[in-house]
């Protein structure tokens, strides 16, 4: 069976009823590939993605370096090999008009750019309504350009993620980066 990253289409969905942390199932289609789950009550943001809601084989790990930091550096973690796959950095500044994330590779090294779709657009959620549904693009030196875009539900949180054949990134970063987006920009626009 093939990793959940390897999929060339998946989606994102917030688990609904959840009192504490949040949850979200991976879907390849009507099957769930992925769960995922962000602990509450954590000083530093720890993201976990299992195999199921059973929880019992981690595939990644998400963690803050640090506790508050408006540039917030999270380090992808491969759990089964036990190597740091990347990390992806919010920039800040830029983030507050126009959400941006910059992806890097093991050794801190830029290898990607994560925006959401245009300012305007941008500057209407922020200021008028959350209702109009995210777009990003992930911009890689060879060109690929992966799009995350959240589906119109003011109740459900759901994100369609579409990776080309070619990607000269690791996989496993892009989909950390959609579930951090998931759990992230999810949180703000709920």
């Amino acid at each position: 069976m093939p990793q959940p990253w390897d999929l060339p289409t998946y989606r994102l969905r917030r688990k609904v009823l959840k009192l504490f942390g949040a949850s979200f199932h991976v879907y390849d289609g009507e099957r769930v590939v992925a769960f995922c789950s962000q602990k509450a009550f954590k000083l530093r943001e720890d993201i976990r993605l299992f195999t199921d809601e059973s929880m019992q084989q981690e595939l990644l790990w998400i963690q803050a370096r640090q506790v508050i930091d408006f540039s917030a550096c999270y380090d992808v973690i491969d759990s089964a090999e036990k190597v740091k796959v990347g990390a992806l950095r919010r920039q800040g500044l830029k983030s507050m008009f126009r959400d941006s994330w910059e992806l890097l590779d093991a050794d801190d090294k830029p290898i990607g750019k994560l925006q959401e779709d245009g300012a305007g657009m941008a500057l209407l959620r922020r200021f008028l309504t959350n209702l109009i549904p995210q777009t990003f693009h992930l911009k890689t030196p060879g060109g690929a350009d992966v799009i995350f875009k959240q589906r119109f539900n003011p109740f459900v949180y759901s994100l369609d993620v579409n990776v080309p054949a070619q990607l000269d990134i690791d996989r496993r970063l892009v989909f950390a980066a959609a579930t951090l987006l998931a759990a992230v920009e999810g949180r703000q626009s709920n």
